[in-house]
């Protein structure tokens, strides 16, 4: 009797945990993720920006959306876009959403969050340019403006834009300069000061706190980020971005953005072994040590646990 009563609760167990698992992404509000500058969400149905992570939340619960914003353009304009991509799928699934950008990402969605806070429930940055990225630093001022030089620049960018939105399917209006400009410390900086929510500008390393109120809104901020730019010598990728890492000097950096610019809200974590793109699970889940998909997944974890 004793070996059925244990065979029993064993079994009961076993439920309750394989029930638990399979609603482990399972938040209340849906995930809606945001890419960053030469984004899209998906290339003909093969090439997914956010490589398998969608699918990985899906497959415990989550529901996800990915957004599809202008591949090159201001973070306020991308916001602007972003707001009203997501009314549709707030009102259809309890009425708001939570964000996780990537990149640009994260800016777009602080400013999707600042005109529509009634919207959002959270807003999540990964490896997010939130207080600029000396990269964009360099790079606009390398380029005279004004000139021949930046015309041509700008015609080159906005002519990938174009092509991104060929093979995406999209129709995104495309400045290469004025995303340029909207990266760089100086832009970064006016855009906080618009949208300041979540972002602690007392001093370049400073953080912030989870729930902020926004406009009568309750919305928590969270922030994530890896620390190195070259993290496997199988990465086509890594090459470029060591080299661009250069323009941090000593500073930690995923290779495009300093760890100090990525915060914002409640810091989950600052060191992980991901570069710029490998917090996205690219080049085809090719990275470091630390394994993005896990950090998505614990992420929707944690706001099902708060409730959102």
């Amino acid at each position: 009797m004793r070996r059925v009563i244990a065979t029993a609760l064993a079994t009961v167990a076993l439920f309750g945990a394989v029930q638990a698992q399979a609603s482990y992404t399972q938040t209340k509000y849906p995930i809606v993720l945001v890419h960053g500058v030469t984004g899209f969400d998906t290339i003909g149905g093969l090439i997914n920006y956010f490589h398998t992570i969608p699918w990985n939340l899906e497959r415990d619960g989550a529901k996800v959306f990915v957004a599809s914003v202008s591949a090159l353009n201001d973070s306020e304009q991308r916001g602007a876009a972003l707001a009203q991509q997501i009314v549709p799928w707030a009102g259809a699934n309890g009425g708001k959403v939570n964000l996780i950008g990537h990149s640009q990402g994260s800016p777009t969605s602080r400013v999707a969050a600042s005109l529509r806070p009634d919207l959002v429930a959270s807003v999540t940055s990964v490896n997010g340019v939130n207080k600029g990225s000396k990269v964009a630093d360099v790079l606009r001022g390398a380029i005279p403006p004004n000139g021949a030089i930046e015309g041509g620049a700008n015609g080159l960018a906005n002519a990938l834009g174009s092509l991104i939105n060929l093979l995406s399917g999209s129709n995104n209006p495309q400045n290469g300069l004025a995303a340029l400009s909207t990266l760089t410390t100086a832009g970064t900086s006016a855009l906080n000061s618009r949208h300041p929510w979540g972002v602690n500008t007392s001093s370049y390393c400073a953080k912030s706190t989870e729930v902020h109120n926004v406009r009568g809104h309750s919305i928590r901020y969270f922030s994530w980020t890896g620390n190195t730019s070259y993290t496997n010598i199988l990465d086509a990728v890594d090459p470029f971005l060591a080299i661009t890492g250069l323009a941090f000097g000593s500073e930690k950096n995923d290779g495009l953005v300093g760890v100090c610019s990525t915060y914002l809200g409640q810091v989950i974590g600052d060191s992980y072994n991901l570069n710029h793109v490998d917090a996205i699970n690219h080049l085809f889940g090719i990275r470091g040590w630390t394994d993005p998909v896990t950090l998505y997944r614990q992420h929707a974890n944690r706001l099902k646990n708060k409730g959102v």
